[in-house]
């Protein structure tokens, strides 16, 4: 939402060179879904590697020793899952504000700057 915001007179200048509110919305939310791409990407891996390295210290500073069942939980599809999730939450959260945006008139948008 920030970032459509930030973004508004960059979209009233695409739209006054013809731009139909349909492409702002599309490359809105493309955009976004880049983004959400991205941190699925870094995100996964450093959560695992996060999981890796904390559960088990924590598990040794109480001395408790954890079953496999709850250290061996990464499973290929759920990860597969988590990483749609992230797209999925991205481009629908930005379907709303870059909608929005797509609406206003070209005067509204140069108006308010």
């Amino acid at each position: 939402m920030l970032n459509t915001r930030e973004r508004r007179r960059d979209l009233g200048m695409l739209k006054s060179i013809g731009m139909t509110p349909r492409q702002v919305t599309v490359m809105t939310v493309s955009s976004m879904a880049a983004l959400g791409a991205a941190g699925s990407l870094l995100g996964i891996p450093l959560g695992i590697l996060g999981h890796h390295l904390i559960v088990p210290e924590m598990a040794d500073a109480v001395d408790l020793a954890l079953p496999a069942y709850m250290t061996d939980v990464w499973q290929p599809s759920a990860l597969t899952a988590l990483a749609f999730a992230g797209l999925a939450i991205t481009s629908l959260g930005a379907l709303v504000p870059s909608r929005r945006a797509a609406r206003l008139t070209i005067a509204e948008v140069l108006h308010n700057e």
